[in-house]
């Protein structure tokens, strides 16, 4: 193995969110074949966590425990397979797709721009933003399981629905192969922009969030429902529900994971009291209490 493996590593630094307990310990692949290699070494029953721009994700405060698979700055490679598709591995920001698209004058990726995530994140959760979702423009993922085993995966063989994809528990994604339209560059830099643009004027792209925290409800919008609930500025702890935006949670400095998890869990009690609609969050909880 060629990556750096790290013991006991505080994750709170690889969160947007600011937050979260130590790793028992991260791997840093050098590339796919030295995380086939570094997978295939672990034993069977190795607890897997992967870990890309650390948006989307909530890391309680005693940490994970077994290993963290850290994509950021690793699995990037992005190549055009032919005139419409594009490779991309799972360690690549979003952003980057939409702009490699851009200048390869192809369409349908704009979206990504305004998801603040890898495009392995992205897949896992069919992450969306400004009326397009992730899967809509999947061809085919490449899979990677425990083992070190990769197989290729088509569309079909996958359950898509709202922030949610069903497949093989077993099984992360590796690599992915989006099918898109030949555009004009042009027009492509000027979508990327009005959605950089609104992105900038309605959500805390400055401040320590995860993204949005809650899905939307069928017809209706978490953001509205919590701001009628009068919770914008609502502060628990260091964990403040954002002024700017009701869906989104800020680290107002120093705050804890249960600081957040249990503000979290009030504005759900709170919409559910006043509307009688129970929020299902988008964002991930994952690792052991303090």
């Amino acid at each position: 193995m060629t990556g750096v493996l790290l013991k006991n590593e505080p994750l709170a630094k690889y969160t947007s969110w600011r937050v979260g307990g130590p790793a028992e310990q991260m791997y840093l692949p050098a590339g796919k074949q030295d995380l086939i290699n570094y997978l295939s070494s672990l034993p069977k029953q190795e607890n897997i966590f992967w870990l890309g721009l650390g948006s989307n994700l909530l890391v309680r405060d005693g940490g994970i425990t077994g290993t963290v698979i850290n994509t950021r700055g690793r699995l990037r490679d992005m190549q055009l397979v032919d005139a419409k598709k594009v490779y991309v591995e799972a360690g690549v920001p979003c952003a980057h797709v939409a702009r490699f698209s851009t200048e390869n004058g192809l369409t349908g990726a704009e979206f990504l721009a305004g998801i603040p995530g890898t495009m392995g994140g992205a897949l896992k959760m069919n992450a969306g933003a400004f009326g397009s979702e992730t899967w809509n423009i999947v061809d085919q993922v490449e899979m990677i399981n425990a083992q070190g085993q990769v197989t290729i995966r088509m569309k079909e063989q996958f359950k898509v629905a709202y922030r949610s994809v069903e497949g093989n528990s077993d099984e992360w994604f590796l690599a992915v192969v989006l099918s898109l339209k030949k555009g004009e560059s042009r027009v492509s830099q000027a979508k990327i922009k009005a959605i950089l643009e609104k992105r900038a004027l309605t959500q805390p792209t400055n401040k320590p969030t995860c993204g949005s925290v809650f899905k939307n409800p069928p017809g209706d919008y978490a953001a509205r429902l919590i701001e009628a609930c009068g919770l914008k500025g609502y502060q628990l702890g260091r964990a403040c529900v954002s002024k700017k935006h009701a869906n989104f949670i800020e680290n107002m400095g120093n705050a804890t994971a249960l600081d957040i998890e249990t503000l979290i869990e009030y504005i759900q009690q709170q919409v559910f009291e006043r509307h009688q609609v129970k929020l299902e969050t988008e964002v991930c909880k994952v690792g052991v209490p303090l």
